[in-house]
């Protein structure tokens, strides 16, 4: 277990994980979002191998589609 910042609230965590496995235990999921790891955008096709670690500081932010 770990602690993991998520926008600014910590959330603990089964670490390490993947990314798409840290969000989906969220309830979050992995195709409607844009994430922010240690300041580095992440592209979605890296969420199944980015690695979440202890003390993370993640930015999620939810797609919201509109016209």
């Amino acid at each position: 277990m770990g602690v993991v910042i998520a926008n600014g609230q910590e959330i603990v965590a089964r670490l390490p994980c993947t990314l798409e496995e840290f969000l989906i235990a969220q309830n979050q999921l992995p195709k409607s979002v844009v994430v922010e790891q240690n300041g580095e955008a992440v592209a979605p096709s890296e969420f199944g191998e980015r690695s979440v670690q202890d003390g993370d500081q993640l930015e999620i932010v939810k797609i919201v589609a509109g016209g």
